[in-house]
């Protein structure tokens, strides 16, 4: 079953990028839909009869060198459960959504390739990330990791002739190249002090790796700090974190199923799933966990600031899902894994939700993405409507404050807001969450209210052909409306609840419970229960003995509790203040504060900045090496003495060839002297 899941959408990748001519445009994008289809219930079914416990399905012996001992298999465990079905349940719908979307492209008219190649590249990229989350060893992760970066370029470069989006999928590529160098390095950081990349192997290395000193860069650092600072370093890159963030919001140049599939609930939670994967080691690197944590929040804060002012209805949910990640980040950071992994969870639902529905939205108006050209939709587009309704309830976080009961979101951001009080003793991690929750619910309720209320606003003929999708496009919007809806209160326990629902829904043994909830020293634990303690955590999520933040985010005061409650209220009553009450408003306050408005339009100036400090010098030395290296020293010097030189030596060769007989005796006389007086000299003698 595990094998088929994960080789379904290779198998339609292949088939509907080169067999399309066979089966025809039509029956590629049905038969990769359908086998997407197939592997997401096959993950329904492991996901729901899955019992916790750890195990390895072999496919095949792969890189074999040394030590070095790679097979390629499958490692089935709750984490990797979970992570299949936000994956094969988002791509099945988001390629369903495809069949109507991509059915009137104008570009379709000139080249017949055009919809099978982009269902194609829509398998190979959920296939990448397969391969990724099912990895156990790091080679296998890396391919796939790699992988989901040469899809996702594809993806985002799909309307090739647009500058825009091939200057999108270049500038995501190399950004997250900077990522990726850092999750190599950590690699092979691992192979050479550990001996292995096995995921096992490095786990039960890990708290001696934390006792280890390695000098890297001239200085001598901690090996569990530096391992875990490296492979968040991919993290950031992959998940689109502060500093290497600014690939994200380009990346709308792709098609909105692309940005629904790739930047909403798969590809930018990798890095979340990459830290939460290497808890195992992480728990053992403090000083790398609290970078997660400051970097979390600060791309928290960051991106809600800069969604405020946006007005590209698309660009509004990019920034709020760079927001969204960084929650999970300090989640991860503060050592509750399976909260962040909850909040990963329901943001797929209602996330690819949001983008599925400003999908639908642009195509009802005739690709129009300004929400100052929209206004008064929900007429027109009723189903629309309330689809982007439910996924803003779960955004903002609506639900009734100390209960269990409310939208995805509710649940899940007030289970990371009580952990990062908890894990950061109510300081920076917390204020930032708390203050990015009320930026949330403003720009969240801004989108709605500036695109379904009011009056209608630009193009007149635009507003009075506005339709609602077709049936294909609306199905896969009530399906992900059932999941922003239930997925919390349905799964809290799971993911927040007691340390025996946790520990026995990630199939954590009964050996940890006893030493977390006695807190028992680590190498008494160790010497009562074995080796399995002390150097190979099971289960699919690791937390030291001495981690105690869960217990203390369940009693965290009742303040804390309600404070994402009311910063949502706060945010929901500006903007309809705003938006609704008196929409000169917005106006005014942009022009009293224009430095503020300007710089968070601008995104804080970071491509600016960037062009500035690292693309300008690149250019520049570009420039000398082409003009001064290659055309003055290779073209000019070089080049200049060997096209004197070569001729003159070939005019002197050619003389030689005369065609008389006693030139050419003359020189094997010559030839026949030189060797003489040759072994004469220096041969001949003992």
């Amino acid at each position: 079953m595990e094998t088929i899941l994960l080789f379904a959408p290779l198998v339609g990748a292949i088939i509907a990028g080169f067999g399309w001519r066979v089966i025809g445009d039509a029956g590629a994008q049905w038969l990769a839909t359908g086998l997407l289809f197939l592997s997401c219930l096959l993950s329904w079914i492991v996901f729901l009869a899955h019992d916790g416990i750890t195990q390895q399905v072999h496919i095949l012996d792969w890189v074999q060198s040394g030590t070095l001992d790679t097979a390629w298999a499958i490692r089935m465990d709750r984490l990797t459960a979970i992570m299949l079905i936000v994956i094969t349940t988002v791509s099945a719908l988001v390629h369903l959504y495809s069949v109507g979307y991509m059915a009137h492209d104008e570009n379709f008219r000139e080249n017949e390739s055009y919809r099978p190649r982009f269902f194609a590249y829509l398998s190979f990229f959920t296939f990448a990330m397969l391969m990724l989350v099912t990895s156990d060893n790091l080679l296998q992760m890396f391919f796939g990791w790699e992988g989901v970066g040469v899809a996702s370029y594809l993806l985002i470069g799909f309307y090739y002739r647009k500058p825009s989006a091939n200057a999108a999928a270049i500038k995501a590529f190399v950004v997250n190249r900077v990522g990726d160098f850092g999750f190599a390095l950590a690699i092979m950081a691992l192979y050479f002090l550990v001996d292995s990349i096995r995921l096992d192997d490095i786990f039960a290395a890990a708290p001696q790796l934390a006792e280890t000193q390695v000098t890297f860069l001239w200085t001598e650092w901690n090996a569990a700090n530096l391992i875990a600072f490296l492979l968040f370093v991919g993290a950031m890159g992959k998940s689109a974190q502060l500093f290497l963030h600014t690939w994200l919001p380009d990346a709308m140049e792709g098609p909105t199923p692309v940005s629904a599939l790739i930047h909403a609930a798969t590809m930018v939670t990798a890095g979340v799933f990459l830290v939460c994967r290497m808890s195992p080691l992480m728990e053992y690197a403090p000083e790398a966990l609290n970078f997660v944590v400051f970097i979390g929040a600060s791309t928290a804060f960051f991106a809600a600031t800069v969604g405020l002012v946006q007005n590209d209805i698309k660009r509004v949910i990019a920034y709020s899902t760079c927001s969204q990640l960084g929650y999970m980040f300090v989640a991860a950071g503060v050592g509750v894994y399976s909260v962040a992994m909850f909040h990963l969870f329901t943001h797929a639902f209602f996330k690819a939700m949001l983008f599925l529905g400003a999908g639908s939205v642009i195509h009802g108006m005739h690709h129009e993405q300004d929400m100052r050209n929209y206004g008064g939709l929900r007429k027109k587009m009723p189903y629309t409507f309330w689809a982007m309704m439910i996924g803003t309830l779960a955004i903002t976080g609506v639900g009734i404050p100390l209960t269990h009961i409310g939208f995805a979101g509710f649940l899940s951001k007030d289970a990371v807001i009580e952990s990062a009080w908890a894990g950061t003793a109510g300081g920076y991690g917390f204020w930032m969450l708390v203050i990015a929750a009320l930026f949330t619910s403003f720009y969240s309720w801004r989108l709605m209210f500036m695109t379904f209320y009011g009056e209608s606003r630009g193009d007149r003929h635009t507003h009075e052909h506005a339709h609602e999708s077709p049936m294909v496009m609306l199905v896969p919007l009530g399906a992900l409306a059932l999941g922003a809806v239930f997925a919390g209160m349905v799964w809290f326990n799971s993911f927040f609840g007691s340390h025996d629902q946790v520990n026995s829904f990630f199939g954590i043994p009964v050996h940890h419970v006893e030493a977390s909830e006695g807190h028992a020293d680590e190498g008494e634990a160790a010497e009562e229960h074995g080796p399995a303690h002390a150097g190979a955590p099971q289960g699919a999520i690791f937390m030291h003995p001495d981690n105690h933040v869960m217990d203390e985010a369940h009693h965290a005061p009742t303040w804390v509790k309600v404070s994402p409650f009311v910063a949502m209220l706060i945010g929901f009553v500006t903007a309809f203040w705003f938006y609704i009450l008196d929409p000169s408003m917005p106006r005014k306050v942009a022009e009293t504060n224009r430095p503020l408005y300007l710089f968070l339009l601008n995104k804080w100036y970071f491509d600016e900045i960037f062009d500035w400090l690292l693309v300008r010098p690149a250019k520049a030395l570009g420039q000398i090496l082409w003009k001064r290296g290659d055309g003055d020293v290779i073209d000019g010097s070089l080049n200049g003495v060997a096209m004197g030189l070569i001729p003159r030596l070939t005019r002197l060769a050619g003389r030689a060839q005369s065609g008389y007989i006693f030139t050419y005796a003359f020189a094997m006389v010559i030839g026949i002297a030189i060797l003489v007086t040759w072994m004469t000299i220096f041969g001949g003698g003992n």
